[in-house]
């Protein structure tokens, strides 16, 4: 908790580290929030509404939330932006043109998502000139262990084509593998054996290859659902997940940087 609390990103003029949240209906987004934002406070809250309502999610806008450490604390280095769940129909859930728009900092918070209509530039909500700090810094997907072996092979091309596009913008994509106490009796009697068993170590090589991405980027996690007092073992695991957000968000700042670095130079050459 300390390491996150005093955690500031590498280029100055950005302040807090912004991290969308992407996944199928009911896969634990908002939940998320709920969790890290309790590990914090102290005790369990529910700030964000979660669940779903049949087979529709219940976030239909787009939330950017602020964690503060304790009831009165400072705001954490962190911003979790939620948004509306995938789906598999055309025209329903969380529309691709609107992810575009988020990752580039246009969206703005409590924007209302229309699937048939995404948010376009001359609408009057949208930021024209937005900032890095505006912009998303890590992109982590929400996949339910639980259904991992269900998933269709339509909402699996959803999900691989957000990520081509999120890696020809180079930043940093995390997994966190939800509902991991569901999927693994071990795991539901103690989850301390997480990293212990073999099936949720067989979903998370799964989600790795379906995603294509790297086995160091699936972080297994459980949220908090239906009790009433914190875990010290699930805060662990929200916890090393926030860490990880934050270390693949300095990687881009890194070659950000970097990209910086070599325009000024480049600038400072011409003007000799």
């Amino acid at each position: 908790m300390d390491s996150i609390q005093v955690y500031k990103p590498i280029i100055s003029f950005v302040s807090q580290v912004r991290v969308l949240l992407i996944g199928p209906v009911g896969a634990g987004k908002s939940s998320f929030f709920n969790s890290v934002n309790s590990v914090f406070r102290g005790h369990v809250t529910s700030q964000a509404i979660a669940g779903c309502s049949q087979l529709a999610g219940l976030t239909k806008q787009f939330r950017t939330y602020s964690i503060k450490a304790g009831r009165e604390g400072k705001p954490l280095p962190i911003i979790l932006c939620d948004t509306m769940g995938l789906e598999e129909s055309t025209g329903a859930g969380l529309d691709t043109d609107d992810i575009n728009s988020i990752l580039k900092g246009h969206v703005p918070d409590r924007y209302q998502f229309n699937p048939s209509a995404p948010l376009h530039s001359e609408a009057h909500n949208y930021q024209t000139s937005p900032e890095l700090k505006d912009e998303i810094h890590c992109v982590t997907y929400v996949i339910d262990a639980f259904k991992m072996s269900i998933m269709t092979q339509t909402l699996e091309e959803k999900l691989n084509d957000i990520r081509t596009t999120v890696d020809l913008m180079g930043i940093p994509q995390l997994v966190l593998l939800t509902k991991v106490d569901e999927a693994c009796p071990l795991v539901k009697e103690n989850v301390r054996k997480v990293y212990k068993s073999i099936y949720i170590k067989e979903m998370v090589q799964e989600v790795s290859e379906r995603l294509n991405l790297p086995l160091s980027c699936v972080v297994p996690v459980k949220n908090y659902s239906e009790e009433l007092e914190l875990n010290p073992d699930c805060d662990i695991l929200l916890l090393s997940a926030v860490t990880q957000m934050l270390r693949f968000a300095d990687n881009y700042f890194d070659e950000l940087s970097d990209k910086l670095g070599k325009i000024s130079m480049k600038k400072y050459w011409c003007n000799i």
